[in-house]
């Protein structure tokens, strides 16, 4: 792998005595490194001080107020059941951790050294003999072993698919763990098992994993929980005598001693908590918002800050999700009629102020975007599945072209219906064959998207189709999500500027009936089964920039969504009593680094009692 800079011994053969591993190097003649990233080395050297967005001379102390969507009920972040709290990840160490300035490198936290195979077929951690849980149990290997098996075994499908190329692992010592990898075609594979959250063995032996809980759950890292108001509040407080506070890469992070995730069903009461004071910082999702609802004394003043952090990730897909499990909505002439009733630039104008750009591509903003037509590697990737893709995979170019007007696309649109043999009957589109009405529902649980999807609603309905708007509280959409009880809903597949595995878990034949799978649309394609597996074993950035692309033009010739929009940077209003370093991390926004700044956060209590 590139990230290891030492000269690397070549493969020995399998000794009698089991002293070398019959798949790749012997353990002895593997350096143990720092870090370790996908393609490139990592920035920062084994010596490093801190992160280079962090400040570690950075006051700690203070309280940051944060608005959380709808309900909970259960502190246990890793199962199917339940509506787990904001904020949970923050209690947990993993064994490593990524930095936001770099593309995909992984920096030890619980691991002291990491050896990996130079042929990718296993790789050994070494724990920090100084980490321990909150209640003083010491990190171990058995901790990580039973924290692997426990997700992989009865945590949400996702940890499955994730960790699918792992055939086992095994504490070696009290500090030692090694995994073996089925085979070596993943590349980021031993990243991901860095992001591995470890639990305690201790703790959970004899509790019931898969049950939904209300307790304080016992972790490593820089936080715990101190406060829990089932539904309504939950906070965590900084821990003192946390093991890893001094580590180069924590030294300026975790800076706020408490930090409270208030709920509110309604994102405009959320709004209105922060213009009150009542809450510390706003990520506004809102273009509307951003544009006229801080409009007021506090922001002139500079009391309310509002702050565009920019985000260097692929855009990745927002967009409203068909679900190809739906008799009605299984042809892809049905869905890309679909997405002609949907006028972005409309939307756009009149409800969200010229904010956004139309997302075209799944890898949308990057490299790995399709455009044009397919170039000789993509159609290396293609031309074997010719027979099974449609022509227009081939000789139409990206993005797909289709009528600026909303009327010629209409036009468009009932072609395709009426190819599939729908027509429309007085004012109503029905199934010639059976006689049926073709109706829609779009499942939605934040009001705030009613709005947005009501122009979507009246398109349809000049095609004759019967759609509705179906708002339901948080608990109940989850529940239909799992049971994949909907027509259509908003998703979004995030990307990385390194996707691997978590496609499978997107778009694989193998996640499309697994309940809670983020495989929403119910994709099952053995070419898109293919190409998942060409980009997870892609041992280069051409080469996953290539089946990247080959995806995705297979997938938008698929029309599972309708995409949206997307925004370059995230959005957050915030209290002017937090301070953070200039320039913000490339790739992520990191508001572990920020901190209360107290001469300020004096003056907008003060200003804050003056009002009352």
């Amino acid at each position: 792998m590139a990230v290891i800079t030492l000269a690397l011994a070549a493969p020995l053969p399998a000794s009698a005595d089991g002293q070398f591993n019959d798949t790749g190097t012997a353990p002895g003649d593997v350096p143990t490194v720092h870090a370790i990233a996908l393609y490139d080395d990592p920035a920062l050297p084994a010596d490093f001080e801190h992160l280079p967005y962090a400040n570690p001379e950075a006051p700690r102390g203070g309280t940051l107020r944060r608005a959380a969507n709808g309900s909970f009920d259960s502190t246990n972040p890793f199962i199917i059941q339940g509506t787990p709290a904001d904020g949970l990840n923050q209690i947990y160490d993993t064994l490593m951790e990524s930095s936001a300035d770099e593309p995909f490198t992984m920096y030890g936290l619980l691991a002291d050294g990491i050896r990996l195979d130079p042929e990718r077929h296993w790789m050994e951690i070494d724990l920090r003999p100084e980490a321990h849980f909150h209640d003083g149990h010491s990190v171990t290997a058995e901790d990580v072993v039973f924290s692997f098996r426990l997700l992989r075994d009865k945590g949400s499908p996702f940890y499955r698919a994730y960790y699918a190329s792992v055939e086992s692992v095994s504490a070696l010592d009290e500090r030692t763990v090694r995994f073996e990898f089925s085979n070596n075609q993943s590349r980021e594979l031993p990243l991901i098992l860095g992001q591995l959250p470890v639990l305690p063995k201790h703790y959970w032996r004899e509790r019931d994993f898969t049950r939904t809980t209300l307790d304080k759950l016992l972790g490593s890292g820089p936080y715990e929980i101190a406060e829990i108001d089932p539904g309504r509040r939950i906070v965590y407080r900084r821990v003192a005598d946390y093991w890893g506070r001094d580590l180069p890469l924590n030294r300026g992070r975790y800076n706020i001693d408490r930090l409270v995730y208030d709920y509110f069903r309604d994102q405009s009461v959320a709004l209105e908590a922060f213009m009150a004071g009542a809450l510390d910082m706003r990520i506004e999702s809102s273009a509307k918002n951003w544009a006229t609802a801080y409009d007021t004394p506090a922001v002139e003043d500079g009391v309310i800050q509002r702050v565009i952090v920019p985000d260097g990730q692929p855009a990745g897909m927002q967009g409203y999700v068909i679900n190809t499990r739906r008799a009605q909505l299984g042809d892809p002439r049905v869905r890309r009629a679909l997405g002609l009733a949907f006028d972005f630039d409309w939307v756009n104008r009149h409800l969200f102020y010229g904010a956004y750009q139309r997302t075209e591509s799944y890898f949308q903003n990057s490299e790995m975007a399709a455009r044009g037509l397919p170039g000789d590697d993509e159609l290396a990737l293609l031309e074997p599945y010719r027979d099974r893709l449609p022509a227009t995979v081939f000789d139409r170019p990206l993005p797909i072209a289709q009528p600026e007007a909303l009327r010629p696309r209409l036009r468009k649109a009932l072609e395709l219906l009426r190819q599939v043999g729908y027509d429309v009957r007085d004012g109503t589109l029905v199934n010639l064959e059976t006689g049926r009405p073709f109706t829609l529902e779009f499942l939605l649980y934040d009001s705030q998207w009613e709005r947005i999807t009501q122009p979507f609603v009246r398109n349809l309905e000049r095609l004759g189709i019967r759609s509705k708007i179906r708002v339901v509280d948080v608990n109940q959409y989850l529940d239909r999500l799992r049971r994949f009880q909907f027509d259509m809903i908003v998703g979004s597949f995030p990307q990385s500027a390194n996707p691997g595995n978590e496609q499978r878990n997107f778009w694989t034949s193998e996640y499309a009936d697994v309940p809670q799978s983020r495989n929403l649309a119910g994709v099952k394609d053995p070419v898109v089964d293919a190409l998942v597996d060409e980009l997870i074993r892609a041992d280069s950035r051409e080469k996953l920039d290539t089946a990247s692309r080959a995806l995705d033009r297979v997938l938008r010739w698929g029309f599972y969504v309708v995409p949206q929009w997307n925004f370059d940077g995230t959005r957050v209003a915030v209290w002017n009593k937090f301070a953070h370093p200039r320039p913000f991390p490339r790739y992520t926004p990191d508001f572990s680094v920020w901190w209360v700044d107290p001469e300020r956060a004096g003056a907008i209590a003060a200003r804050q009692r003056g009002q009352e």
